[in-house]
């Protein structure tokens, strides 16, 4: 290992940090949907005190401000940070909308991915809608079309921080309220992107699950959406390499619901 290094830039629009001891691989960490690249303050200083470890915010999230010039691809853009960093390979670690993007990457560049941990697998990686996530849909929606943004965050907590039905003390306020800002900081940066379209890779990460064979570990919370924990399903039996960890009494941010467990689980996970 060399010294340790610290830098925070941005590169092709995207916002990120990068600190820990150079030489091994490096660790990449790649936020939720609701979140940005915050969500990881709590394992950050753990984490690079040991490893050498990227946090990167997606297009339209945290200081990742700038319109795309095309479709949207987050995959690419994380792909992108990866390049101005010089990193081939990397341990990668998703939550939720992140997890998606995670596998999206260890598809487009074969190779990129020596392990992914996937936390409550979201966006491309779930097969369908069901009834609780249609109904968080409409929720979030109906608030979006009525430019309340306030109540589009607060319906983005309850449903994924606390949890479909749970009450809302169940979690740390702190964690509530962090999420609540991240999530209307999104919404605040992408108000004017209805025009922006997404680039989606094909075939669809679902459908090439097969072809990624590294240590993989999906984590589900037993009170996350019934979307989430199919997601989490269909990648343990389709991903060769993957096991599957539930956590009793959990939701949709793991991380953030029990930092010091979810500290433990990565430093387990990274020590070969």
């Amino acid at each position: 290992m060399t010294d340790m290094e610290s830098t925070s830039r941005t590169s092709s629009g995207i916002a990120y940090d990068r600190a820990g001891p150079r030489g091994g691989v490096p660790v990449v960490l790649v936020h939720a949907g609701v979140a940005d690249r915050r969500m990881w303050e709590p394992q950050w200083a753990s984490l690079t005190a040991r490893h050498d470890v990227v946090r990167l915010d997606l297009r339209g999230f945290g200081d990742s401000t700038a319109r795309p010039d095309g479709p949207l691809s987050p995959p690419g853009d994380a792909l992108a940070v990866l390049e101005a960093e010089g990193i081939e390979r990397c341990h990668l670690v998703g939550a939720s909308y992140g997890a998606g993007v995670a596998v999206e990457v260890a598809l487009t560049r074969p190779g990129t991915a020596a392990s992914l941990l996937l936390a409550a697998p979201g966006g491309s990686l779930i097969p369908g809608a069901t009834d609780d996530l249609r109904s968080f849909v409409a929720e979030e929606d109906a608030a979006l079309d009525a430019g309340d943004l306030d109540a589009a965050a607060d319906a983005n907590v309850r449903w994924w921080v606390d949890g479909p039905g749970q009450p809302t003390d169940r979690v740390d306020p702190e964690v509530r309220d962090l999420v609540g800002r991240m999530q209307r900081r999104a919404f605040e940066l992408t108000a004017d992107w209805d025009d922006v379209e997404e680039a989606e890779i094909e075939p669809a990460a679902l459908d090439r699950l097969a072809t990624i064979d590294v240590p993989t570990l999906v984590l589900v919370g037993d009170l996350d959406l019934d979307a989430i924990r199919l997601a989490a399903d269909r990648v343990a039996r389709d991903l060769p390499g993957a096991r599957t960890l539930v956590w009793k009494g959990a939701a949709h941010l793991p991380s953030l619901e029990r930092p010091d467990e979810f500290r433990g689980l990565l430093e387990d996970w990274l020590t070969p």
